[in-house]
């Protein structure tokens, strides 16, 4: 005989029956409406967050969820230009605090944003893609916690923070959508989104708020088996979902999300593991740090001009310290021995060179300019 449990979800709109027989459970989802709004930005992303937000109605029947990247000692600012529009009330969000519709909850500076079944969490766990906050943790989160209701947006920014979590968010049913990259003053995270995940809308910012009142007055119906979901689909993401939360990732098994690489982590030199998300391949290290493929390489050749620098550096240092050496044999009426040491720092001057050409010749990589590059000489 089945046995159903009944139990009411939160107040932004879920219910769900349990039907359990001997071999599985079943969670029938009845999903009234697609109210949980996710967003997220970087640079260029301010004007587009304001521009958005004043579009939208005073009565969106929505929670909505921002973070936008910002230095760790800037002031979070953000919900107070959003309110002098006079809209949807904003607030940088509060530890455990409970999550109800028609407000807008912004991440606090130096604090990632989660959403956990009806509260949220904000936390200093490690950076993602060099950020706290990161875009991906909270992406992650609302997928995890909602699924289908969920509405992740993409907006202006650099490199490719917000593309993995916003195809984990497509990947649980929820809609993604992206700002056209021609109407974002920095494309780089909506075309990275483009590029990898299958966006349900790509619309400029003067499009978006009609298609959110659109999309959150509609209503969806899951069916998933709870066994598989947990086993096969949500085991990652949750793992994930606890590092963000502050607990220490290798308690937590994160060896187990990826295959190892010969990759250190650029932040604590941390052995990284390669994590893939359908076609996107990401990296989380040991202590928890996560980076894109795309901030990876950023990371790691801007790491190696900071390396020939300070190779610049310790070679003059040498040159200079041979050349005062020469002086002082030079002082001592030693020619042959002085000569030796202004030979040596002849040398030395020529390495230093060779290094400082280095420098200049030195490429700042990304994906993006890699796949740009191709484009024009014609490859794939």
């Amino acid at each position: 005989m089945p046995d159903f449990r009944l139990s009411r979800g939160l107040a932004n709109g879920q219910n769900s029956v349990t039907k359990c027989n001997l071999s599985t459970c079943y969670n029938i989802l009845i999903v009234e409406t697609r109210n949980i709004i996710v967003i997220g930005a970087s640079a260029g992303g301010f004007e587009a967050i304001k521009q958005l937000v004043a579009a939208l109605p005073a009565d969106l029947n929505a929670a909505i969820f921002i973070v936008w990247h910002m230095s760790p000692d800037v002031m979070g600012i953000l919900p107070q230009v959003i309110n002098r529009q006079k809209r949807i009330w904003a607030t940088n969000a509060l530890d455990n605090e409970p999550i109800i519709n028609n407000h807008i909850y912004v991440a606090p500076p130096d604090k990632h944003l989660l959403v956990d079944n009806g509260s949220i969490r904000v936390t200093r766990g490690p950076k993602e893609n060099r950020f706290r906050p990161a875009v991906d943790p909270l992406f992650r989160s609302a997928a995890y916690s909602y699924g289908p209701r969920v509405i992740g947006i993409v907006l202006s920014g650099a490199l490719d923070d917000g593309t993995a979590g916003l195809w984990t968010i497509k990947s649980r049913g929820g809609i993604a959508i992206v700002q056209e990259p021609a109407d974002a003053e920095v494309p780089s995270m909506p075309e990275s989104a483009l590029a990898a995940v299958a966006v349900d809308y790509r619309v400029p910012i003067a499009e978006m708020a009609p298609l959110l009142v659109r999309l959150t007055a509609e209503t969806v119906t899951t069916v998933t088996s709870a066994r598989d979901v947990a086993m096969e689909e949500q085991k990652k993401t949750a793992t994930e979902m606890r590092i963000a939360a502050q607990d220490p990732a290798l308690e937590q098994g994160v060896f187990a999300l990826g295959e190892l690489t010969p990759y250190a982590c650029p932040e604590c030199h941390g052995v990284l593991s390669a994590i893939t998300d359908g076609e996107i391949i990401r990296y989380r290290c040991h202590t928890g740090h996560a980076y894109s493929a795309d901030t990876l390489l950023t990371t790691i050749t801007a790491n190696v001009e900071d390396t020939l620098w300070s190779a610049i550096r310790g070679v003059e240092e040498s040159m200079m310290l041979l050349n005062n050496l020469g002086d002082h044999y030079a002082e001592k009426n030693q020619p042959k021995l002085a000569a030796m040491f202004f030979q040596k720092a002849k040398e030395a001057e020529g390495r230093a060179e060779m290094v400082r050409q280095a420098v200049f010749n030195h490429e700042h990589l990304t994906t993006t300019s890699i796949r740009k590059q191709a484009e024009e000489e014609g490859g794939a």
